[in-house]
């Protein structure tokens, strides 16, 4: 606390010790983030479903399976700037509620374009759930681990997009495709109802936004006894990759200030590169499994391996807290070129396709979950919901073109080897674009001041 019972809120969120108050908001926002990756990949798994029961041919799957892409970026483009502006809680419980509505009402469709309607508003949700919910995660999260934390949370998505495939692969025979997507509805509704009772503003945006004492003190109460009756709150707020924050900006107008928009550039291309890896194969992966000899169960089966090794990012986070967090997700996206392009080697071998497929999976999706981290890391408060949001956005951008690329691909004929060794070189330009970040905004670890109680 500083003099004339003034709190720097910056400080005591840093020193904080984990409490249950943060593993209540850790387990809430993880399983925003489980419930956004399930539904997102849940279109890929019913996909072989759709060509058999409406006759579709593999071209026009492409507008299916980009709508709720397009939707994606969309609200991640909205959602970032009102949040910066509105606050985090209601927008993030009515994201989450839109995407579990539409999903519901999705799975009545009767053809290919009320599907594709109903999928696009899908992803309007889905893109504004999960920037918030980084966001949220964030900013509550104790300093020492915090790119731990908010790492570890986004596993969530590959652990959804996995666990999705394995439900479809035992739901689909039994009672359909549709039923997928029913319960890719009800659980966000659930979720939703329950976030409006226990989930608090954040309080750096209480903060930031002049809102009052007794607000702002209620929520600390939470996770701290070290609130007293302190009646001010002042926001010691500094950018940890950037050369100089830029005051009195926030949103739109501060991530692409001259001291952040290198930085914006070059996350938006990182992200939008590992968006078309993961897009591509989990929509595609399935099909192209099968057209390899394969019984469609066991195609989504095989394709459900791809997701699930995300939880690496644990590990990632870690690292991330310890060394220049740039060099380390550089690296893995290095690796992710050679392991995506091994996939295409290990064609007409199941138990080597199988093992490519995983260890792919986990090394992409483990350096892909650590980019929110990342760019949460990047921005102060004023513009870290906008940030992220946009980030996500416009990398949403490869997302929507990934399923068209594929579709091309087949179209001129291209092998199983061939397509993966073209889905190998977004890893490379993503690796560049880090280095190329890193040599702009070097990263400067903060100084965390020891606790009182130390």
């Amino acid at each position: 606390m500083t003099p004339n019972n003034t709190i720097d809120i910056r400080k005591l969120v840093e020193e904080s010790k984990f409490t249950r108050f943060h593993f209540l908001i850790f387990a809430i926002c993880f399983f925003v983030i489980l419930l956004d990756g399930f539904d997102t990949a849940a279109i890929g798994y019913i996909a072989p479903s759709l060509l058999k029961e409406w006759g579709l041919t593999k071209p026009q799957l492409a507008p299916v399976l980009s709508a709720a892409l397009a939707g994606l970026a969309l609200g991640s483009v909205a959602i970032g700037p009102l949040a910066d502006r509105l606050g985090r809680k209601f927008l993030l419980c009515g994201a989450v509620g839109l995407f579990g509505l539409a999903s519901l009402v999705s799975s009545t469709a009767g053809s290919l374009n009320e599907l594709v309607a109903w999928r696009f508003i899908t992803g309007l949700g889905l893109g504004g759930a999960m920037p918030l919910a980084v966001t949220m995660a964030n900013e509550f999260a104790p300093g020492k681990r915090r790119a731990l934390l908010t790492s570890a949370m986004f596993t969530g998505f590959p652990l959804g997009a996995a666990w999705g495939g394995f439900l479809s692969a035992w739901m689909i025979p039994a009672w359909g495709w549709r039923s997928v997507l029913q319960l890719g509805g009800v659980l966000p509704i659930c979720l939703a109802l329950v976030m409006l009772f226990l989930v608090p503003e954040s309080v750096q945006f209480l903060v930031a936004r002049g809102r009052s004492a007794d607000r702002i003190r209620a929520v600390l109460s939470r996770f701290s006894d070290k609130v007293g009756e302190a009646s001010a709150f002042v926001m010691g707020d500094k950018a940890q990759g950037a050369g100089a924050t830029e005051t009195g900006k926030t949103g739109v107008a501060l991530i692409l200030s001259r001291s952040y928009v290198v930085g914006s550039t070059m996350l938006w291309l990182t992200y939008g590169m590992g968006i078309v890896i993961f897009y591509a194969l989990i929509n595609w992966m399935p099909i192209l499994l099968k057209d390899g000899g394969l019984d469609p169960k066991t195609a989504v089966l095989v394709t459900s391996l791809f997701p699930l090794g995300g939880v690496g990012a644990i590990a990632f986070g870690l690292l991330m807290d310890k060394f220049n967090a740039n060099r380390v997700i550089m690296f893995g996206y290095l690796l992710t070129a050679v392991c995506v392009y091994g996939i295409g080697q290990a064609a007409g071998n199941l138990g080597w396709l199988v093992l490519m497929v995983f260890v792919a999976g986990a090394v992409m999706n483990t350096t892909q979950s650590s980019m929110p981290a990342l760019a949460a890391n990047f921005y102060p408060t004023a513009g870290r919901a906008t940030g992220v949001a946009w980030m996500m956005a416009i990398g949403r951008i490869g997302a929507v073109a990934a399923p068209f690329l594929v579709a091309e691909l087949q179209r001129r004929q291209f092998g199983f080897d061939q397509i993966f060794a073209v889905l190998a070189i977004p890893g490379l330009i993503a690796a560049i674009a880090l280095f190329v970040k890193n040599s702009s905004h070097p990263e400067r670890k903060p100084v965390l001041l020891q606790p009182a109680d130390a």
